[in-house]
């Protein structure tokens, strides 16, 4: 009897020691941090810590606004944006489609990443647009229905010198 507690307790203190590993529907998703991602709500409620029981800081409107993710902690992410202001988030307020805002100025969208090419549009600065791919330097968006090339260091969204494909 003595020998079957120790066992059972032996058992109880591997399991409350042991890391939780994620499976399939995992928690913490093993991505890069930090990381941009978008969110996939018009309703997206910012709270102080990571779960319902903390206060809503505040709450986004915008569906695609680009945010990044500075922390994972079970089904919530930590989360940082444009204006540098942080708090949490659902995982399933949150994708990983990848989007920009126009920063500072009014920016020429190239046809090619050429700063010679013709220009397909012209962005004012807080316009939300999907970002396809980028060489480091420059970066293939869309914006309103129209596709062209942009400068990373013009907008929200992407780190410096990072490569999307």
């Amino acid at each position: 009897m003595k020998r079957s507690i120790v066992l059972i307790g032996i058992i109880i203190s591997f399991l409350l020691t042991t890391p939780a590993i994620a499976g399939p529907t995992g928690v913490e998703t093993g991505l890069p941090l930090p990381r941009f991602v978008s969110l996939s709500s018009d309703k997206v409620n910012v709270r102080a810590g990571p779960g319902t029981r903390y206060p809503i800081k505040w709450v986004f409107v915008r569906q695609g606004w680009p945010v990044e993710v500075i922390e994972e902690y079970e089904l919530w992410r930590q989360i940082r944006d444009i204006e540098g202001a942080i708090g949490w988030v659902h995982r399933n307020l949150v994708s990983n489609r990848r989007t920009l805002i126009i920063t500072e100025d009014v920016r020429a969208v190239y046809e090619e990443p050429d700063e010679s090419s013709p220009v397909v549009l012209l962005a004012e600065p807080g316009v939300v647009g999907k970002l396809d791919e980028c060489d480091g330097r420059w970066c293939e968006i869309e914006v309103a229905g129209l596709t062209g090339w942009l400068l990373a260091s013009h907008f929200y969204g992407v780190y410096a010198n990072e490569k999307i494909r």
